[in-house]
């Protein structure tokens, strides 16, 4: 059973640096607020990266960069656009910050997907043969260890293998 979602402390000061994101992670966020709102959750979202791939199954998926305060999120199947945000670790989590293009502003809690294949605690994935990205016209799969996130111009999908 997950543990309860606590809000984070405040964000980072406007401009203040942040972590880029680990080159290899399978996340489920565990609650997004917006506008300074209660964290909530309503529905599964989860962000595989891989290298400089990402994908996201709320259907957007692409590469990240980091500026060395912000990650980068440059969506180049589905949804179109480009989100950042300002990331920090608490715990095992990761807390991320943003501004929306329309100025709204959002706080995610991404608690880590576990990359142990057999249960025993150790991450049994072999990084080049059970992670990568792969793209063609209109789709791109993520892939890390046991997890797998598919997006087309129409949705984004999350599988466990």
């Amino acid at each position: 059973m997950p543990e309860p979602v606590r809000m984070p402390g405040r964000p980072p000061a406007p401009g203040g640096p942040g972590i880029p994101v680990p080159e290899r992670g399978a996340w489920l966020r565990r609650g997004i607020s917006r506008d300074g709102g209660p964290l909530v959750e309503d529905g599964e979202v989860v962000w595989l990266q891989a290298g400089p791939y990402f994908a996201d199954s709320r259907g957007f998926a692409g590469v990240t960069s980091f500026d060395g305060r912000q990650v980068h999120f440059h969506h180049l199947t589905g949804e179109p656009g480009e989100d950042a945000g300002t990331f920090r670790r608490e715990g095992p989590n990761l807390v991320e910050w943003g501004t929306n293009t329309d100025g709204s502003t959002f706080l995610e809690v991404w608690t880590p997907l576990p990359l142990d294949e057999d249960g025993d605690g150790d991450d049994d994935c072999d990084r080049d043969r059970d992670s990568g990205s792969w793209s063609a016209t209109g789709y791109h799969v993520v892939r890390v260890c046991r997890h797998l996130v598919h997006v087309d111009s129409r949705t984004g999908t999350y599988w466990q293998l």
